[in-house]
């Protein structure tokens, strides 16, 4: 597994899994995601994107979005390394502190994140937030990691070195009746008999 910047060929690709997951699609853009890729069979397993907001009355700031890992790929460590790499995007960029708006607090505070009051949010993130809790993620708040202190988890790094997409479990079919196409089966003659 590797995590890689996203091509303009994966844009169609992350548009249908961020409306499926019903993700932020917020000022769209494919360069600013990172897409997780299974070496083997160059499956996509998984993104996320580092959102820039320039903002004229205070510094600029960066806010990770639209993080998701398709359900094969779940509980391997995917998300903990995209997050890994915006992290580190935003930080070689320049940007000291990185920023998430999210309810999944939990997830995020195992790399370092905290929690911010929406108040002490840079003015452009507080509008974000509302944004986002009135049409997304009733429950997101504010949260900020310190990008030098950001910190992975050694479970996560060694479960992504193995990751492999899980296979789904087969649905279970119901058995086709003659109903279900219209046949009384009580009353039906054969099928090639022409009457006679």
């Amino acid at each position: 597994m590797y995590v890689r910047d996203a091509r303009n060929r994966d844009e169609a690709w992350l548009l249908d899994h961020i409306e499926a997951m019903g993700l932020d699609e917020t000022a769209f853009r494919s360069r600013d995601y990172v897409i997780a890729v299974d070496d083997e069979s160059n499956t996509r397993a998984g993104f996320g994107r580092v959102r820039y907001h320039p903002n004229p009355s205070e510094p600029e700031v960066a806010e990770l979005t639209s993080i998701g890992v398709l359900d094969g790929w779940r509980n391997q460590g995917v998300g903990a390394h995209v997050v890994e790499r915006l992290v580190d995007t935003a930080r070689m960029e320049g940007f000291d502190e990185v920023y998430a708006l999210t309810s999944e607090h939990e997830y995020l505070a195992q790399f370092g994140f905290e929690g911010v009051d929406a108040e002490d949010l840079p003015e452009l993130l507080r509008e974000r937030l509302a944004e986002k809790r009135e049409s997304l993620d009733p429950e997101a708040i504010g949260m900020v990691v310190d990008a030098d202190r950001f910190r992975m988890p050694d479970e996560l790094r060694e479960r992504f070195k193995d990751a492999a997409e899980a296979a789904e479990e087969p649905e279970d079919e119901p058995e086709e009746t003659a109903e279900d196409f219209g046949i009384d089966a009580e009353n039906a003659t054969y099928k090639y008999d022409t009457g006679r």
